[in-house]
Parts: structure tokens; sequence; C-alpha cells
């Protein structure tokens, strides 16, 4: 760890008492919850009594004896409660929503950045993810502190439950090598040894221990609390210890819903007489609480943990505190204690031990106690300072790409990062991050001029003529492994670094469109947390042709138009996109207050999918002198506009020939316009209308309506619907994606719609075989139009 251990520690039975205070809280926060208010739909509220009892000494400890105010926690899911009653008791929660845990404005399931009022740094609720963010939040802070001076230091500590290592993700960024060498992270497993369906047979620590001792880790191990290990020393104590170790971890697990005699019979099950005669002077009353004497509830064995774990500067650390599910209650231990409630009989019997009563159950410790005094001084060691979340810089609206000649907009988005990067003011916020696929989604430019990011300065072994792949501190490109997860996880620290590392970034990451899926949690995970970066998915779509379908992605778009927090936009030529992208980059730089076009402001992330077939830019030239820059511009960013207008496309058409309106994004725009051409032919005016940001036309429309529903007025049509769709038209959606992510459009508009689109797995073939397979050729879309003709 980077930081040296906290200089004061307060008197152990001062901690101990605070501990007792916050565990009352936290199980009386989830007994309220679910006894003493009525959600009147009889759906249980639930929560975790026994999942936040397991931690409350190992957090107590952090908060209340360790942590500095620089430094950031993820908190498992289940002990949410266990934040929230610390945050109370340092004053940074009102006591008004202790009673409301999964209530209509009160405190979340589990810890989350956006919705919490106590200011959360790790979303936890995905379990797995919440572990592994702060890992890349160390990477972060690594990058920010060599591009833009040392920050203050931050420890990075994740508190994870030992079920959340069956988590693929958990190991996915273990290995990463982005990760090694952080030695200002530490994690700490609730080692209980239960799941949620069962006690889990057998442990397995050895397993995990290799693991990350593999992958560099140090690793502690935190087993024992003061009565075990000083027994341990007696004469005897190591066959105390041995049977201990071997006991199966059931069996062990059981003792804790035992006392007494019946308690000594089952620990001594299969005991060799060794022990039998060790234990035999010790009293009934004394022998349960030592052999159940676990070091994940000896605070001044975490203390000693986390000091270990500050030594150790040039890795990270891992802890494996042993806990017991449920630590000071009566359900504590019992396999099926996950998601049980404490009755409210017991719930008053734990009441009255710990002296208090129903005037006083939610009361603070007593600030003239030394435990009130301890807390007093530990709120204003913790207490930060306000983040600024914006960049003292101006975004160009554009680079003014050249593209003079055909075109991909995969290609296009590598020459607007090249040409940003020439910028002074927006270049050194720019960060690049790719998972082994930097180079064939077009990073290639930008890493030429800026180099990939290492700690250190790495000598170029391979030279090569064409990519100059130098890695030093001073490098803008974070390379992954091939892992999407740790792509997405990444892009969302990086997207956070404004608050977790004090200095606000440019985040933009590269995928295989079609692999977005596979780290869609962490994708969901960075934008559920309020994650400001871009991501460009490319190439996508069949129209990637000889590849195959297992290559082809088909219903990313669908995705990236309904992922909450994320603006998907999907162009089809040069300045559109460079258009967008700039926008997109100036959203980000001014931060969640401000705005940077007349729409409403976007605070989250943004989702470009690109492809590799070029197309001619001419039909973009002439809508732009049609039109002009500044209105052409605002109808490209707000997510629409009409690329043709068939009646000044093609002046021999009627005045009065029917109407057909053609929307489409991306690579098919090139068989619209023909079909448009096929259709003046037939006397029938297609206009075109390319829709750059299908997410931007379906909020509008969204907006309309629920004005609407919510004013029991009539809603109205969307401006920017009204100015891409002027004419009350039937309407033919064309997208190289699932049929249905547009198919919407006929409701918005209220016409009748066919919609064209990728409704199976694609296979190898080329652009034109695919197409025409879908029903994509412009002979298919003018067939299309006239059958949404038929049907108007």
């Amino acid at each position: 760890m980077s930081q040296e251990p906290a200089r004061l520690t307060p008197d152990l039975d001062v901690l101990d008492e605070i501990q007792q205070r916050v565990l009352w809280l936290s199980t009386r926060i989830v007994d309220a919850a679910n006894h003493d208010r009525s959600t009147g739909d009889g759906v249980k509220v639930g929560g975790h009594q026994a999942s936040s009892a397991s931690l409350v000494t190992a957090m107590t400890a952090l908060w209340f004896a360790h942590l500095d105010a620089a430094d950031r926690v993820a908190v498992k899911p289940h002990a949410s409660p266990v934040y929230h009653s610390i945050q109370y008791l340092l004053g940074n929660l009102d006591r008004s929503y202790l009673p409301k845990l999964r209530a209509r404005g009160g405190l979340q399931s589990y810890p989350s950045r956006t919705k919490d009022p106590d200011g959360v740094d790790f979303s936890t609720g995905s379990v797995g993810l919440g572990a592994a963010a702060p890992l890349f939040a160390a990477v972060t802070r690594r990058y920010v502190d060599a591009h833009f001076g040392k920050r203050p230091d931050s420890r990075f500590v994740a508190l994870i439950g030992d079920a959340e290592l069956d988590e693929g993700n958990i190991w996915e960024a273990v290995a990463d090598p982005a990760t090694t060498g952080l030695g200002n992270v530490m994690w700490l497993v609730d080692f209980n040894r239960q799941s949620l369906d069962r006690v889990v047979p057998g442990v397995r620590i050895n397993q995990w221990r290799g693991q990350f001792e593999a992958a560099g880790w140090h690793v502690v191990e935190v087993k024992y609390g003061r009565r075990l290990a000083e027994a341990y020393t007696r004469p005897g104590g190591e066959a105390l210890r041995d049977w201990i170790d071997a006991m199966p971890n059931e069996q062990y697990q059981s003792l804790f819903g035992l006392d007494g005699a019946a308690l000594r019979r089952q620990f001594l099950d299969g005991a060799p007489a060794a022990v039998e005669t060790f234990v035999a002077d010790i009293p009934d009353a004394e022998l349960a609480p030592l052999v159940t004497d676990l070091g994940g509830h000896d605070l001044a064995a975490m203390l000693d943990a986390y000091a270990q774990c500050d030594a150790v500067t040039d890795r990270p650390s891992v802890i494996f505190a042993y806990t017991v599910k449920g630590w000071g209650l009566p359900i504590a231990g019992n396999p099926r204690n996950h998601s049980a409630l404490l009755s409210t009989e017991q719930v008053d019997t734990l009441r009255t031990a710990r002296g208090l009563t129903r005037d006083t159950e939610w009361d603070r410790l007593d600030p003239a106690t030394p435990a009130g005094i301890w807390v007093a001084s530990r709120r204003e060691a913790l207490a930060r300072p306000p983040r600024e979340q914006s960049l003292p810089i101006a975004v160009p609206e554009a680079t003014g790409v050249r593209a003079n000649k055909p075109i991909s907009t995969q290609e296009v988005f590598g020459r607007v990062l090249v040409d940003l990067a020439r910028n002074e003011q927006v270049a050194p916020y720019l960060v690049t991050t790719a998972p082994d696929v930097a180079t064939s989604t077009n990073l290639a430019g930008f890493i030429n001029k800026t180099g990939v990011f290492a700690p250190t300065e790495q000598r170029l072994w391979n030279p090569d003529r064409m990519l100059r792949w130098e890695e030093h501190p001073a490098g803008q490109h974070i390379e992954l492994g091939i892992s999407e997860m740790n792509l997405f996880l990444l892009l969302g620290q990086l997207g956070l670094s404004w608050d977790l590392s004090a200095q606000p970034l440019l985040p933009i990451g590269t995928v295989y469109d079609p692999f977005v899926l596979r780290g869609l949690d962490a994708f969901l995970y960075g934008t559920y947390s309020g994650s400001r970066f871009i991501v460009a998915g490319t190439p996508s779509g069949i129209t990637l042709a000889p590849e195959g379908g297992a290559h082809q992605s088909t219903i990313t778009a669908s995705v990236g138009l309904e992922l909450p927090g994320v603006t998907f936009i999907e162009p089809a030529y040069a300045t559109g996109l460079d258009w967008l992208l700039c926008d997109a980059l100036g959203h980000i730089a001014a931060g969640p207050s401000r705005t940077t076009t007349a729409a409403p402001a976007e605070d989250g992330a943004y989702y470009f999918r690109l492809t590799t077939r070029p197309i001619d830019q001419a039909p973009f030239a002439a809508a732009r002198a049609r039109l002009g820059d500044a209105v052409l511009r605002r109808q490209v960013v707000s997510g629409a506009y009409r690329l043709v207008d068939a009646h000044q496309a093609y002046p021999e058409l009627d005045p009065g020939a029917p109407v057909v309106q053609l929307a489409a994004s991306g690579a098919l725009l090139p068989e619209v316009l023909a079909a448009s051409k096929e259709l003046a032919e037939e006397g029938i005016a297609a206009h075109v209308v390319e829709v750059t940001s299908l997410d931007r036309l379906y909020r509008a429309w969204q907006r309309t309506l629920r004005q609407g529903v919510r004013t029991a007025t009539v809603p109205s049509v969307a401006g920017v619907l009204r100015a891409a769709f002027p004419d009350r038209a039937p309407v033919v959606t064309v997208h190289d994606a699932s049929s249905h992510a547009m198919a919407w459009l006929g409701s918005a508009l209220g016409v009748a719609a066919v919609p064209l689109g990728v409704d199976e797995f694609g296979q190898s073939g080329s652009v034109e075989e695919l197409y025409e397979l879908h029903d994509l050729l412009p002979g298919s879309i003018a067939n299309a139009a006239l059958a949404a003709l038929s049907l108007s």
C-alpha cells in the first residue's frame, strides 16, 4: 500500500462500543424497513442482517481507526446497512433516512453513487463489479499522477463477499497486466464461508491464495482472534489448532447456533483425544466464545492486517478475514440466514441488551463519552473537499476532417482523434483504451502521436515503421488484455476520475461491436454509477460480411438505445461523425451542470456504432449545400435530418406524387439512396432521412408523450421529429441491426411503418449477398416502400 498506517488508534474498548452501536443500527435499519412500514403491495422489502453483521468489525476498524479522507472504499452490496450506520454516526447522514431503507427517496438496497445521500464511492449492486472497480480506480490514479502531478495518497479498498470470488470478472481484473504493481489497492474478503443457498462445503482458501499470489498479490489471512491465538500457545494448544483447521466447514458453522453442553458435544464430534483433554477444564460458558473466536471479529487483528497491507507498497494486497455470517445476532451461522430477518421479539431483546429504548434507539453516541469524542475526531479526519466536475476547456464543434472520397466511419473516427490530439486545449485530457484491439479499431494514429501509457519507460524491442508502440509514463493509451469486462470497468473509472482522483478526463474506448455484449454488465455498472465516457463499437453489423455470424452484431443497437445513461449514436458520414464526436466530448468536458447544444443536458456515456464499409460522401455534401452548416449540424446532433428531399433531388416528380419516407442509420445509406432513386423512377417521392441517433429521437418522443400523460393533454410531435419528417407519410426503417430497434418510428410519427433489418444470425458472404439475404438491397427497400404505402 502507498500510505503509512494511521497515526492514532483509539482504545479497543472504545472501538468495541462503536462497533456494537453499528451492529445495532444496521440490524434495526433492516428491521424497520420490514416491520415498521407497510408497503401496501404485499411484496417483501427484504434486507441482509446476517450479511451485514459479518462485516461490522472490519468496517468499524476501517472507518474509525484506519482510513484517511483521500481513501476510497467499495462496500459489498449486502453490507449497505453497515455503511449507512457508520455514515450516520459520522454525521454524514440525516436521521430521517434510517427507517427508509429500500423506500422511495430513501436509502438504496445496495450502495449507489448516484442515489444514496451519504457519499458512496463505488456502486456495488452487481456482485464482482464493485470489487474490481477500486482496482481500476487505482489504475486511473496512476495515470492521473503521471500526467497531471501527484495527488494526495489514496488507498483503494474493496470489501467483498467470499462468494463474489466465483465471479469470472474478478479474475479477469486481477490477471490484467494493466492492474499489476498497484500498491495502493487492498481487497478485504468477508470469508464467512456461506453463500445465498448454503454453508459452503469445504473451504477454498488455498485455491484462492494461490490464484492471487500467482497474479503477484500480497495475501494476508486473519483467521483467529486473540482468545484462540492465546490458547494455541498453551500446552496442547497445537492439537486444538489442528482440529479447528481440519474440521469440516459445515460442522464449524453449526457451532454458532449452540451453547453449553450441546456445543461441546458438536465441537468434539470426531475430535482427537488430545483436543478433548485440552478443553476438559474449560467451562461450557467459556468454550463457545473461545472456539468461535474468529479473526474477522477481532478489532486488533483487523487493524494489524491493515497495517501489514500498508507496509507492502509494490503490489496489491488481499485480506481473507474469517467471519461468521450473522455475528452478534441470534441467527449467527444458520445455513439459511442470508435473507433471514430477526423477529420483532428478537429485535426487542437486542435493543434492551444494548441499553436502548424505543425513544433512544436511533441516537448517535453521546458526544461527551470517549466513544462520542473519538467519532467526532474521525468525522473531521474523513471530511472531503468538493470536486470540480468540468474541464476549463472549449472542445471545438468540429475538427474539419476531410473526406473527398468514400470512407468508413471507423477510419473517420481515427482521423478525428488524431486531429483532437493536435488541439492544445483538448489533447492533454484525452485517454484511450482497448482490449487488445487498438490497431484494428483505428487507434493507431492516436497511439503514434501520444504513445502507450506505462508507469515506467519500456524498451521497444521490435520497432515498427507504421506503428510506434512506445510505452512510457507520458503515453495516453492504456492497453488491456482481451477482456471486454475490464474495458468497461476501466472506462467507468476513467469517467469518474473527476471525483476519485480530482482530475476530469476525456476517456474513449474501442471494442469490436459484437463484443460490447461481453462487457455489458460492466457497461451498465459504469453508467449506473454516473460515469461519463465514449465507447466506439466497431466494426458492426452484417456489413462486416466475410467475418461471419460470430463477429456480426445485430442486437447492439437495441442495447445502446435501451441502456439508461447512454446516448447511442450511429452516423454514416464523416462530417456528421466529426460533429457528433466533438459534441459528445464537449458534454463530458462541460460536466453534468452544463450542455453544449440546445438539447437537454446529457450526463452519461456515449456509444458510437461504427463500420468499416467505405461510402460515398457526396450525398452529405449535397445536404450541406442545401441546408447550410448551422441547420444541418443542429439536426445531425439532435438525432436526424432529411438527407434527400425527393422533390428537390428529382424535379421531374409530380407535385402530387405519393410520398414515403426512408429512414436509415450507418452503412446502409447507399442502398437507401438507390431505393429512393428507383422509387422516383416509378413516380413515388421517397425522402431519405439519416438517423444519426435513435436514442435522441426516442427520448425526444418520450418527453412529449410523458408531458401529455402527466398533464392529460394531447402530446405534440417532438421538434426534431417534425424537422426530419415534416410530411405525414408512411415510413420504411432500414438498419444493419435488429429491425425492431427502429420500428417504433412509425408510432412516433403516427404513420404506417415497415421495418427492415437483421433478425437472424449473420453468416459469411459478400456485402451484397448478405444484404440480399436480409432484404436490404435497393429493390427490397423499394418494395417495402410500396408495402408501407399500401398500409397507409
